[in-house]
């Protein structure tokens, strides 16, 4: 008797697809703006600092791959919609730019919540909005990856401020899911756990903080960019196609209990 055809296994390549990644010029956005290269796809690295993300993009272009750099600042919405607007649909989008400012709650001030709020929620939503526009104005499918965090899922001292930014993101994330289903634009998080990054070294820096970060890692280490890149290229290609709304925490089991 003839055996049965054997399942195809889902590609991971991303040769012709378009992606944008913000917040590119190092830490995660440049990690995961490499990978999505590596598999295939032309990468927009947008940054406010122009310097590193024009390195960037040439470091990418001597690998083989293409890249291209696009300064600018996440908190000016009508430029980055106008930017969008003008491009090609961007196939994919990691919508990575964000910032922290860790305080006691009771010691929050205004300008530190707005700062934060403005840039990991405002900002995300609406790049998010202008990304999606496009691709729905040009009947094109994609994939949305909010970047978020392990934060996004659970509490944490001195945090309350980025704790609200990110289940905000996790929020948004679900609504625009089931919103963008029809259009076939699938749309997840991203949750790391602490990645050592130009953002966190100096929180890291500090011996007692190090060390109750790493005593609710279970995997016992700190997290490096190349730990996310995988999951990077998992979310943004037809390998996860029949995932949206969903979070893929990427967090050494700190969310585990």
């Amino acid at each position: 008797m003839a055996a049965s055809p054997l399942p195809h296994p889902p590609s991971f390549r991303l040769d012709g697809k378009r992606a944008l990644v913000t917040g590119a010029g190092r830490g995660i956005g440049l990690a995961a703006a490499a990978a999505l290269a590596a598999a295939g796809a032309h990468v927009t690295l947008a940054a406010r600092t122009s310097e590193e993300i024009e390195a960037a993009a040439a470091a990418i272009r001597d690998q083989g791959q293409s890249a291209e750099a696009l300064p600018l600042d996440m908190n000016d919405l009508s430029a980055f919609s106008r930017i969008v607007e003008a491009a090609q649909p961007f196939d994919i989008f990691v919508n990575n730019a964000g910032t922290n400012r860790p305080k006691p709650f009771t010691e929050v001030p205004v300008e530190d919540f707005d700062a934060v709020m403005n840039l990991n929620v405002r900002a995300a939503f609406f790049a998010a909005q202008a990304v999606v526009k496009r691709l729905i104005a040009a009947g094109r499918a994609g994939s949305i990856i909010n970047v978020s965090s392990q934060m996004g899922h659970v509490g944490g001292a001195n945090r309350t401020v980025y704790c609200t930014s990110k289940f905000a993101l996790e929020g948004l994330t679900k609504a625009m899911a089931v919103e963008l289903g029809p259009h076939g634009i699938r749309v997840n998080t991203l949750c790391p756990t602490f990645i050592e990054t130009p953002m966190t070294r100096p929180f890291l820096a500090d011996p007692n903080f190090r060390s109750s970060v790493l005593s609710k890692i279970k995997l016992g280490r700190l997290g490096q960019v190349e730990d996310l890149t995988g999951a990077i290229v998992f979310l943004a290609s037809d390998a996860s196609s029949l995932m949206t709304g969903s979070s893929l925490l990427v967090d050494g089991g700190w969310t585990a209990d």
